[in-house]
């Protein structure tokens, strides 16, 4: 834009005077080929502080040599020059203000400016919040892949986030989570007062469908408030297997069976599978599974070795759980609705419920952050995987539930919120409607997918209404017990044993040590001893021959570990020694 098009606009209020940044004198022909450079130092002595005297009335604007610039920046320009006179000068000038099409100019410069200040602030923000948080350095990748090997240095590196090893007094700290109570929060363990209690379960609670109970009979009763994982430590292990129903030939037993699983361990990628002539097995052990779900299998043989204590941070058994979860990892698949370790099985949520249950009990006992997110994410996909309308869960995700596969869901539930993991509480009311629809005799029997009651869904109904909140003295259950406390323990039905195992353990009592006793002593006789099946169990029954003997071995194992997997829910009540 040449300066004769802008003069109009460069000329100080009253006229007369050249366009500022043009010399006064005049120029000659060559000279006005070339910008002038400024010269300041002439015209700043003539805005230098004049007398009060000589004020004039209506002051000129002080002119300013400069190079041309664009109409919106001299206005700016002004501005600047306006604060830096003298208060009784700088009152005496009006501002330039830009007009027509030169505010319009201003206004789009300044709103140009907003725009990218603030996608630079966006883009900084999101680069800031997608920072790994939980896994820290360590390379994991939750992929469909087939299966992969342990060699090479990213071996080294699993779940090897933080090289802190935790004091005797933080790994104590890091287990106390005994007290769960997945509907509301439960009194205290010191409160024995006659007065009745305020919780009081009401009409209407989908946790209690029978609404309140005789208050004579929940007095004294407090709420379950056990059920945590602190019993796994070497010191309590030893201290409950032997004070509370264990020996040590069932101690004994538990290490010779976790001595199996660990044998049939993959030696190239870490994982298990129920079909045994597959691995170094080889075929060597009759009654192979069918189940073809390595993620389940693996989940399966991880647990007992956590049930005892043994973590991928302690313990003999250090490399092999820790071998065993880099495979389960490596067998989940990231979807936007969190991590899928179904493996694209027809009934693949029992996968996904086992899987998440192991992962949330070896955060929950090392509090390792390289579990922490893959955990969260695996509870994230049982909670889109529960049938909305129903409550419960099934093969599938949103297919109509069963109580078997629901039961495996609720017990990762229960685990994450042992671990501090965020679990959504209506998760759990859905699925106390669902324990509703398959509920006889007022809740004290279940039934698979109707009201038609089964040994095996009893007690895992019952199980599930104990971690919901229900008191000891709850009728429904009271009746329950007797049930199971009638039939006794099976002897090819492991499924059935081993939820009703854990019911019986939290009742206590004469019906726990009649049980017991005949479990314990049972499980012990049928132990194989010889050949390379020494150390397994095999009962022959329909789980059985989908799950084979890796299946029946881990699930014996588990019911010789009750004594200290999980700690009794109704605590100091039932068993004054804890």
């Amino acid at each position: 834009m040449s300066h004769q098009s802008d003069s109009r606009d460069d000329r100080a209020p009253g006229g007369g005077t050249p366009p500022r940044g043009v010399d006064e004198r005049p120029a000659d022909t060559t000279a006005s080929t070339q910008p002038q450079q400024p010269t300041l130092s002439v015209h700043l002595d003539q805005t230098s502080q004049p007398a009060p005297a000589e004020l004039p009335t209506e002051r000129k604007r002080p002119i300013v040599l400069r190079a041309p610039l664009a109409k919106v920046a001299r206005v700016v320009e002004e501005a600047q020059v306006v604060a830096m006179l003298p208060a009784e000068v700088a009152t005496t000038i009006k501002p330039r203000l830009p007009r027509g099409r030169d505010r319009y100019r201003f206004l789009a410069s300044c709103l140009i400016s907003a725009v990218v200040h603030s996608v630079a602030l966006i883009v900084l923000s999101l680069w800031i919040l997608n920072v790994p948080q939980g896994l820290g350095p360590t390379s994991l990748f939750a992929t469909w892949a087939g299966q992969e090997s342990l060699e090479g240095p990213e071996a080294e590196l699993v779940l090897q986030a933080e090289s802190h090893e935790l004091t005797p007094k933080e790994t104590e700290l890091a287990l106390q989570q005994s007290r769960i109570n997945v509907l509301e929060s439960s009194p205290t363990e010191d409160d024995n007062s006659d007065e009745p209690t305020p919780q009081v379960a009401e009409v209407g609670d989908p946790a209690r469908p029978w609404g309140i109970q005789e208050t004579t009979l929940m007095q004294t009763m407090e709420r379950p408030t056990g059920g945590g994982l602190e019993g796994r430590s070497p010191d309590m292990r030893q201290k409950l297997a032997l004070g509370d129903g264990g020996t040590a030939e069932s101690e004994e037993a538990v290490e010779r069976g976790l001595r199996w699983i660990a044998a049939h361990q993959d030696p190239k990628d870490g994982g298990w599978s129920f079909d045994l002539k597959r691995g170094t097995c080889k075929g060597q052990c009759k009654n192979p599974g069918t189940e073809p779900s390595t993620a389940a299998a693996t989940a399966m043989a991880l647990l007992p070795f956590l049930g005892a204590g043994y973590t991928h941070r302690e313990g003999i058994y250090e490399d092999t759980v820790r071998r065993g979860l880099y495979y389960l990892l490596r067998r989940g698949r990231v979807t936007e609705n969190g991590l899928d370790f179904q493996e694209a099985m027809k009934n693949g949520m029992y996968a996904q419920g086992l899987a998440t249950l192991v992962l949330c009990e070896a955060y929950a006992m090392t509090k390792d952050p390289a579990l922490k997110d893959p955990a969260q994410q695996a509870i994230r996909f049982i909670e889109y995987a529960q049938d909305k309308k129903g409550g419960g869960w099934r093969y599938r995700p949103g297919d109509p539930g069963d109580t078997t596969v629901t039961g495996w869901q609720l017990m990762a539930l229960k685990s994450a919120e042992l671990a501090g993991l965020k679990v959504d509480r209506s998760v759990h009311y859905a699925a106390q409607r669902f324990l509703d629809s398959v509920a006889s005799d007022e809740g004290s029997q279940y039934g698979y997918q109707d009201k038609t009651p089964r040994r095996s869904t009893t007690a895992i109904g019952l199980l599930c209404r104990m971690y919901a909140g229900w008191m000891r003295a709850n009728p429904p259950l009271v009746r329950g017990i007797g049930h199971l406390g009638s039939w006794g323990p099976s002897p090819t039905d492991i499924y059935y044993n081993y939820y009703a195992t854990q019911v019986l353990r939290h009742w206590g009592g004469s019906d726990w040590k009649r049980w017991n006793d005949a479990m314990r002593d049972f499980l012990i006789s049928m132990q194989e001893t010889k050949g390379h099946e020494s150390g397994s169990w095999y009962f022959d029954d329909e789980h059985s021959r989908v799950g084979g003997r890796l299946y029946t071995t881990a699930m014996a194992v588990m019911i010789l570990e009750v004594y200290y997997r999980y700690m009794p829910l109704y605590g100091k009540q039932v068993f004054p020694e804890l």
